[in-house]
């Protein structure tokens, strides 16, 4: 296998394992956990994933002051990114949430434009018009009418934070650190909100009820988390930054055939074509622009995917008495 052809697999690998996030979550929330302690327990896992890689590559774990508050800052949003995501959980099914959220990187192509001098091309504006468009028929699409406003907004309200996530943190101090330095400190302080909101907001920490389902909760950490961002990295330096961001297509791709082969959701040819506009749009603003595309790829998201449920099903969560 060749250095191009490696750099292709292991970009489709980054991505698709990043979409197995479903296969992972959903028993999960069957077992009586809810979204804080899904979260807390993904990050908490993830982080000593983190800094083994750190070690590994023989990076320092030393931070300097100034650099606390801005990590902090960005550690929160990402949360609330995540948290966000979670919270459409029952409004809608995993491929389309998961190609909702996939207009972030026209969002970070709509906001360089806007605030930092980004060239504004013919080619961007036609982006953003095919992702409305594409949002327009997903909302008007589905058996049972209309998706709900409320999930539409929080879905879209995640991808928004993520968008800040990444255009911000260049700006705040921290673009010359590590990008897995970074991301170790962003999913510590990250986890402290997760902590902190089933403490003193929540029903507690909750556990899974079957011991197996610690499984699902390594995989977690494991699959799209480590083995994503090291694919990522590889390919990146094997073929670039832009092949791999448009391989990144594979992840809602990968929800949505989840979705569709193991749970039973139904796509109407209408949602078909929203999924084709918003994806061919993040191809097109990928493929258009170098600064965008470097952006985008420096900390690739982290956080999973909607899980996926059954077409007019609702998913009864138990909790321990």
């Amino acid at each position: 296998m060749n250095n191009k052809v490696k750099g292709y697999f292991l970009g489709a690998i980054s991505a698709a394992t990043y979409g197995m996030n479903p296969l992972f979550t959903l028993p999960l929330y069957n077992d009586g956990m809810d979204a804080d302690s899904v979260l807390f327990f993904r990050y908490l896992f993830a982080i000593p994933i983190l800094a083994i890689m750190l070690k590994w590559r023989r990076r320092s774990f030393k931070i300097e002051r100034r650099q606390i508050l801005p990590l902090f800052i960005m550690g929160i949003l990402f949360a609330a990114s995540s948290l966000t995501l979670y919270m459409s959980y029952n409004y809608m099914d995993a491929g389309i949430a998961s190609t909702l959220l996939f207009v972030y990187p026209v969002m970070v192509a709509a906001i360089m434009t806007l605030f930092f001098k980004e060239k504004l091309t013919l080619q961007t504006v036609l982006c953003i018009v095919m992702a409305l468009v594409g949002i327009g028929l997903l909302y008007e699409g589905g058996e049972e009418g209309t998706l709900s406003l409320a999930g539409t907004m929080l879905v879209l309200g995640s991808a928004l934070a993520y968008t800040i996530y990444i255009v911000g943190i260049n700006r705040v101090g921290l673009e010359n650190m590590a990008t897995i330095k970074v991301t170790f400190y962003v999913l510590l302080f990250g986890w402290g909100l997760f902590a902190f909101r089933s403490l003193f907001f929540g029903d507690g920490i909750l556990l899974p009820n079957t011991w197996y389902m610690w499984g699902n909760i390594i995989s977690l950490a494991l699959f799209p988390t480590a083995i994503s961002l090291i694919c990522t990295t590889t390919a990146i330096q094997e073929i670039g930054s832009t092949p791999t961001a448009i391989l990144g297509v594979l992840e809602p791709a990968t929800a949505i055939f989840f979705g569709i082969t193991v749970f039973g959701e139904v796509l109407t040819p209408r949602d078909c074509i929203g999924l084709a506009c918003i994806i061919a749009s993040v191809c097109l603003v990928v493929a258009g622009g170098k600064n965008i595309t470097y952006t985008l790829i420096r900390f690739r998201k982290m956080f999973p995917k909607l899980p996926i449920r059954r077409r007019g099903i609702k998913i009864v969560r138990s909790r321990r008495n």
